[in-house]
């Protein structure tokens, strides 16, 4: 039986919650309302931590929403990644991409931060490296980028990545083929 210890962090503002750039504090909040778990107030950010049963292995899941605005979450993310003694490897960061179509889910590991600066300050805190796994939320762009993200999600967004939103259960099952492939590696 393996234990693995494995960091979700959720990429936001939390001045701006709601809006499509705090999207990935959303699914913090979605993930562990789904999982009974509460986020405490900790040192650089909200967390809250449980083993859960996969298979025949016991996996510790560790669900982080940074204090610190977006495009500065590199160092709390880094420490709390230190805390929770995870390679970043078993690391997986939801963001928004604007990239991407509303509603979209996709998943990536390692490479660039495509644009995004919460990743690339994530990236830059981890010394480089590069080895980790994103779960882009897509929520598409129009207009004046700004504006844009930091505009409130639609009803039906809001609907679809809500806790028993078909977008939250996509999240949860790609989150758990994550893990269940890196325990088989």
């Amino acid at each position: 039986m393996a234990h693995s210890h494995f960091l979700i962090v959720g990429l936001g503002n939390i001045t701006h919650p709601m809006t499509r750039h705090s999207i990935g504090h959303l699914l913090i909040d979605v993930l562990t309302t789904r999982l009974g778990i509460p986020l405490a107030s900790e040192r650089g950010g909200y967390a809250a931590t449980t083993d859960l049963k996969l298979e025949q292995n016991t996996v510790t899941l560790t669900f982080f929403k940074p204090r610190a605005l977006m495009n500065i979450s590199g160092r709390p993310t880094v420490q709390m990644l230190r805390r929770t003694a995870v390679n970043p490897a078993n690391m997986v960061v939801i963001h928004d991409s604007v990239d991407h179509k509303p509603c979209v889910l996709s998943p990536k590991f390692g490479g660039s931060a495509g644009g995004h600066n919460g990743v690339r300050d994530i990236i830059s805190a981890l010394g480089n490296n590069q080895d980790f796994h994103r779960l882009r939320l897509g929520v598409g762009r129009d207009g004046e980028l700004a504006d844009y993200v930091l505009g409130p999600l639609s009803t039906h967004e809001r609907t679809y990545w809500g806790v028993t939103g078909p977008g939250s259960e996509l999240v949860w099952r790609e989150l758990t083929r994550i893990i269940q492939k890196s325990l088989k590696t």
